[in-house]
């Protein structure tokens, strides 16, 4: 089993904290994006993977490098965004007539039961109902349980039935041929090969695709929901009491995060609260927020913020997106 993973995008809805560090190494719950994605693959018996790498992308190479030095990790490079089929695509060297795959896009956090999902006869696309599944592929599912199409970002959707990024491909041969198909004949939706047409042609040639539920799923794009899987996997982590311990004159209100090296005084942070390494709080109120590495606050009063690395606040009390090496000091 290979897993790919497809993080070259810029992220452009997350700015400005992605003009210095790739989505995927935001920090969420102690750990970066693609960290979850990593860990919840490694649980379920992974261990072979490919990343697709573009904007900023050594810092990708660095952090898997560093942190996973025991899988074996494949990095490809994707220079023009030319959409997640075509990604794939440039890793086609890497992927054997054989191979059975799981694609992961590098902003999708989720729990689902993989063990059973690899048990099925079948290949299998993670889905999920939406209230308003316009914004995401979308899954049409026959009277015998099987997907009969799939439809990309649909103005008027058949389905409720919201594809979340997880596709486990049982045959790479028949996924290969797919994307070189798509590729060679130019199939495109709105300028890009998706990876939606390439599943499309499978299915019109007869291939068979189940769906398979996911108990949480988190399409980590925008501050809004990066905030909300803070705190969905706060709770999730269930943190002990003397993690939280040794805060001078601070009141923790747990579920809360706070990473190794932080100095936290006079202070109130929680609940939901994630703070990066070697951060510095003094005299702040911080609730539902997640302030990265190296930052410093002082008189901040802060709810529903993201903090960039290295970032300076000081006297604050607002609801900010401040990205990483910015100061701003209002004393």
């Amino acid at each position: 089993m290979k897993a790919i993973i497809p993080v070259a995008g810029i992220g452009t809805r997350l700015r400005p904290h992605t003009h210095t560090q790739p989505k995927s190494l935001i920090p969420v719950a102690g750990k970066p994006i693609i960290a979850h994605i990593v860990d919840n693959l490694q649980q379920a018996g992974i261990t072979e993977f490919v990343f697709i790498i573009g904007y900023l992308g050594d810092k990708i190479e660095d952090y898997i490098t560093t942190n996973y030095p025991n899988n074996t990790n494949h990095f490809v490079l994707q220079t023009t965004g030319k959409g997640i089929a075509h990604a794939i695509w440039l890793a086609n060297d890497l992927i054997n007539s054989d191979d059975e795959l799981f694609i992961v896009l590098g902003d999708t956090i989720f729990y689902t039961d993989l063990q059973k999902v690899f048990k099925s006869p079948n290949s299998s696309l993670g889905v999920m109902k939406v209230d308003d599944p316009r914004s995401f592929g979308v899954a049409h599912i026959n009277n015998d349980g099987f997907i009969e199409s799939v439809v990309e970002k649909p103005l008027i959707p058949k389905s409720n039935l919201a594809l979340i990024g997880a596709y486990y491909i049982k045959h790479g041969k028949e996924f290969k041929d797919a994307i070189q198909y798509i590729i060679d004949n130019d199939i495109k939706t709105n300028n890009e090969f998706y990876l939606t047409d390439a599943l499309n042609y499978m299915l019109e040639n007869g291939y068979k695709f189940s769906s398979f539920d996911v108990d949480n799923w988190f399409d980590c794009g925008k501050k809004e929901i990066l905030i909300e899987t803070n705190a969905t996997l706060l709770k999730r982590l269930n943190l002990q009491p003397n993690h939280l311990k040794g805060h001078k004159n601070t009141i923790i209100i747990p579920p809360v995060y706070i990473a190794e090296g932080c100095t936290i005084s006079n202070s109130i942070i929680g609940p939901d609260v994630s703070i990066g390494d070697n951060t510095i709080v003094d005299y702040s109120i911080i609730k539902n927020s997640i302030i990265g590495p190296y930052a410093h606050l002082e008189f901040a009063i802060l709810e529903d913020s993201l903090i960039g690395n290295d970032a300076v606040l000081k006297g604050m009390v607002q609801s900010l997106n401040l990205g990483d090496s910015t100061e701003i000091n209002f004393q």
